[in-house]
């Protein structure tokens, strides 16, 4: 390392220092190696957290730079030489020295016990003897005070450690003999053990793993005690016998409790609990277990009795009741569940097997216009909110303002009213506290009340007109941004008096809307406004950006590719903007949903396409037996449910599976797998439902729909095509023999009429410990927060990589806490892992769009796709959107965006080249003018909010 001497004696020439260890060789000076000695020192003194502080930071580098000018001005009297040596003990002197002198007493005590301490770890241990702590009791439920069984905690510790190289099964249980004290209940120990291996999850992943195997030692001490009438503990080598011993009896007591269905009982209960496989109870992550724990294992006053694998089992027996050989579904269905190759949404995870099972995950309704109609909506929402249903209203129907209301010839008040009915319905029914009530409301953005919807989430105003805990969406047509583009005027009606324009779109909708604004100028028309289009866009935007709503979604693209055209209308989308589904005020459209684990079909090659379509085959049958033995809470969502029988699978760990494969999110290639990845899936989704069909039969609506005339969801890009002009940017390109699976559709049909949609998965990805959906990674190390409490993350694919250039210590998690778990201002970290691990604001947003442009042309539904954005600008979000637009997308949630103070700490140096690597362009005019944007409110959806049950 050449470092450049600021002596006022210098001659401008550089100083190469050269560093002689004690073993007389030799090596480059790093002035890192001070700053990282230096740093520890702090952190010693002032706390894990002391690194990550402005004051610390600062003084590292002002003392690093001290002690550099110090070593490289002594050679500068001798020009000749420009090359010197150091000793390994003379720089450490200078550091002792520097500390002393900023008056760092405390810190420079560290560093010199942190020498002493090296020189220690260079000279052999002294076997001397161990001293012992005195022995200690337990006290137990019944008031008896046994002495502290430390053997047991050893061999719950050691398996706790099984398997996991990078923990040190001691270091966990001294610290949690040191945490102990004499008359400790029994669930204090059990406690002391995970939170001693909890603290050393930021600095080591693995301890995750840990922490969860001690966890379930809890759980099953509980669950094993309620089910057998007595106290019970069990190792984890004790489980292969315990569980078969449990299950039969875990059931029964279900039963008598009145929470599993009796039918459970049934079953050949022996042969299921043979077919138990405890060994993947070790495959949890610590936020894995505890938030199945908290949110998911059924209990009875509070004390669980249901173990992790009898969870699953318990939820494959609820999916497999219809089947005929009940017992070979249930255990197929079990092992796709069990080894987190697939995963259930959160409803079926929580009612399945159960007296309720209410197994569907997302409900839309069409609300009427009219008293009856509108409450009746909100009545249905709050029963189909009662069993975990996530809710999307299309409240489009409604009049607005200043309507005229013939039964009582007076004027309407408009939408808004009611949705603060709806908003406050959904907070009132919470799901028995396992989870908020949600939903999302939709308004299309020609009804006159489209204004006062845009400002419903904001913190100022009437609060009797803000919906405060309710999601909201436009409904955006075609017309609407062709009319931006153009610059041209945009009329706004009351939907009593276009009752056409509710059911149209394409060129059917842009030829009434003419006609409608042609009788306005007439005079034929009582309530309209006229805006101009851009001006409506940019406030669309600016609300967007304020409070986080409403989200952007598109009407055209929705219907225009929708199967089920034939058959009705999409009106809206539901609470997370991945189902498109018709819906009337006869028919609540429902949607069944799981998700494959991208990452646990990944090889070395890529894909495992022969295990990718095993797991899609068993996923698709398990949604479809969801429909039939379903609890339906209203008439209209069991009528529309079993005539259509749409379900929707989707995919998780895609981040995981970007970093297994070496892939930057930000890339060619990360879009190309996003392309290859969901055409495997469609492409087996779609073959599985034929096959059920086959088996089964179709579904009762499939005569008519685009699956009949041989029409597959990559086909249909034509019909976006053909509406639009052509003014559609997506690959068509396919890779498999799509003419096979269409000729396959055509002779036996579909079970299904819909078969994909790519939820949120916030939870479920929990479960299965991988990334959610298709997000990036939102930071390399943060503190995740939910309705199980807060959890230590730690990107391990990094840690991984990390360890294996010597850059993974205490310093470094001290520097990803400063820098947000953001590598780009960490130089010492090389400049691949930087680009590999770039996180979702380092990201330049288009690469999400053109990412999920290439998923939407296999899915006949839509994605939940978050956009992020570091430095919003009013042209930045309007070329954002209208390329979302212009690339195909169906739908687009949540923008997160970050606020200008915490840009401006995290955007250091080398972050702007990768932010701007990636200009968003498209082909259409900019915005005649850029939009300035308010810092946003607060209204902005956070990541990882507990209370926020839209991602769960």
């Amino acid at each position: 390392m050449t470092i450049a001497s600021s002596s006022p004696a210098a001659t401008g020439q550089a100083v190469e220092l050269t560093v002689v260890r004690r073993d007389g060789s030799s090596t480059p000076f790093d002035a890192t190696k001070i700053s990282v000695a230096v740093t520890k020192a702090f952190l010693a003194v002032e706390g894990p957290d002391a690194g990550s502080t402005h004051r610390v930071r600062d003084l590292v580098t002002d003392l690093t730079g001290r002690v550099v000018t110090t070593l490289t001005s002594r050679g500068q009297h001798n020009t000749a030489q420009p090359r010197r040596s150091v000793q390994v003990e003379d720089i450490q002197d200078q550091v002792e020295l520097a500390l002393m002198r900023a008056g760092e007493h405390q810190v420079a005590r560290a560093y010199v016990l942190y020498r002493e301490e090296r020189t220690k770890a260079r000279t052999p241990a002294d076997p001397s003897g161990i001293t012992e702590k005195p022995a200690l009791t337990v006290r137990a439920a019944d008031g008896s005070r046994p002495p502290l069984d430390v053997d047991r905690l050893r061999i719950v510790v050691a398996e706790a450690a099984a398997g996991l190289d990078a923990v040190d099964p001691e270091l966990i249980l001294n610290e949690t003999l040191g945490a102990c004290y004499d008359g400790i209940a029994q669930h204090e120990v059990e406690l002391a053990l995970v939170m001693a291996a909890r603290s050393y999850v930021e600095t080591e992943p693995q301890y995750s793993f840990a922490a969860s195997r001690l966890l379930l030692d809890q759980i099953r001490r509980e669950a094993l005690g309620r089910v057998h009438g007595e106290p019970r503990q069990a190792s984890q080598a004790d489980m292969t016998a315990a569980y078969v011993d449990y299950f039969p009896r875990y059931v029964q007591v279900g039963i008598e409790a009145g929470q599993l269905d009796p039918e459970l009982g049934t079953f050949d209960l022996d042969r299921l609990a043979a077919a138990i496989n405890p060994d993947a109870d070790l495959n949890f992550t610590f936020l894995s277990l505890q938030t199945l724990y908290d949110r998911y294992l059924l209990h009875l006053d509070k004390v669980r009795y249901e173990l992790p694998q009898a969870f699953f089992l318990r939820v494959a027996m609820g999916m497999a009741l219809r089947e005929d050989d009940r017992e070979a579904r249930a255990i197929e269905f079990y092992q796709l569940l069990s080894s987190f190759r697939f995963m259930s949404s959160t409803p079926t995870l929580f009612n399945s097997g159960t007296t309720r099972p209410q197994l569907s995950s997302c409900f839309l309704t069409t609300v009427e216009d009219d008293l009856s109609g509108i409450f009746s909506g909100i009545r249905n929402n709050a029963l189909l909110a009662k069993y975990s249903g996530g809710l999307g209203n299309d409240w489009t129907p409604v009049r607005g303002v200043g309507a005229k209301i013939r039964g009582t010839n007076g004027e309407s008040q408009g939408v808004v009213p009611f949705l603060k009915v709806a908003n406050d319905t959904a907070v009132a029914v919470n799901q028995g506290g396992r989870r908020k009530g949600a939903v999302c409301a939709y308004l299309e953005t020609w009804h006159i009340d489209v204004e006062e919807f845009l400002d419903l989430r904001k913190n100022t105003g009437d609060e009797r007109r803000r919906t405060h805990d309710m999601n909201t969406a436009n409904w955006v047509p075609d017309l609407f941004l062709q009319r931006v583009e153009a610059g041209g005027d945009w009329t706004l009606f009351s939907p009593n008096e276009v009752p056409e324009l509710h059911d149209l779109y394409g060129e059917a909708f842009a030829a009434a809307y003419a006609e409608y604004e042609a009788a306005a100028d007439r005079g034929e028309i009582r309530v309209f406004k006229r805006v101009k289009a851009v001006d409506l866009w940019r406030r669309m935007l600016t609300v967007l950006f304020e409070t986080g709503h409403p989200w952007i979604t598109f009407k055209d693209a929705c219907n225009l590719r929708s199967p089920q055209q034939h058959d009705g209308v999409v009106h809206s989308s539901n609470l997370c903007t991945e189902i498109t589904l018709n819906t009337t005020v006869d028919e609540t459209a429902v949607c069944n949903l799981g998700s494959v684990n991208l990452v646990a079909h990944l090889t070395a090659d890529g894909l495992d396409a022969d295990l990718l379509r095993d797991t899609v085959k068993t996923a698709v049958r398990m949604l479809d037996n969801v429909i039939d033995v379903n609890f339906y809470t209203t008439p209209e969502s069991e009528r529309a449910n079993q005539r259509h029988r749409p379900v929707g699978l989707g995919l998780m760990g895609f981040a995981d599976a970007l970093f297994r494969l070496r892939i930057p999110y930000s890339s060619d290639a990360a879009v190309e797998f996003a392309d290859s990845s969901m055409e495997q899936i469609s492409y087996h989704a779609i073959e599985a439902s034929s096959v059920l069909a086959a088996e089964r039969g179709r579904y009762s609506s499939y005569d008519g729909s685009l699956w009949s005339q041989g029409v597959l969801p990559i086909d249909s890009l034509a019909n976006l095509q053909a509406a639009r002009n052509g003014d559609v940017v997506v690959d068509e390109s396919t890779r498999l023999d799509w003419d096979a699976l269409r000729q396959k559709v055509l002779r036996d049909g579909m079970r299904n009429s819909n078969v994909m949609a790519i939820a949120p998965t916030a939870t479920i990805s929990n479960i299965c410990g991988v990334s959610q959906s298709i997000e990036p990674t939102y930071s390399n190390l943060f503190v995740k927060s939910n309705m199980s409490g807060e959890f230590t993350v730690a990107n391990p694919y990094l840690v991984t990589d990390l360890k294996a250039r010597g850059l993974w210590d205490q310093v470094m998690v001290s520097d990803l806490k400063y820098h947000d778990g953001i590598l780009a201002g960490i130089e010492r970290v090389p400049a691949d892992l930087r680009e590999l691990y770039a996180t979702a604001f380092e990201i330049a947003p288009l690469w999400l769009v053109k990412a999920a442009s290439r998923r939407q042309k296999w899915i006949d539904q839509a994605q939940s796709l978050n956009l992020y954005m570091a430095k919003p600008s009013g042209r930045a979000l309007d070329e954002l959107y209208r390329s979302a637009w212009r690339y195909g997308l169906k739908t687009t949630y949540y923008l997160r965006s970050q606020s200008a103070t915490h840009v401006e700490k995290s955007t250091l140096k080398g972050t702007d080249g990768r932010l701007n690597a990636v200009a968003i362009t498209v082909p259409a005019p900019p915005m005649p003018a850029d939009l300035p944007l308010p810092e946003p409110t607060g209204a902005v959806c956070s990541i990882d909010d507990p209370d926020c049950e839209a991602c769960q």
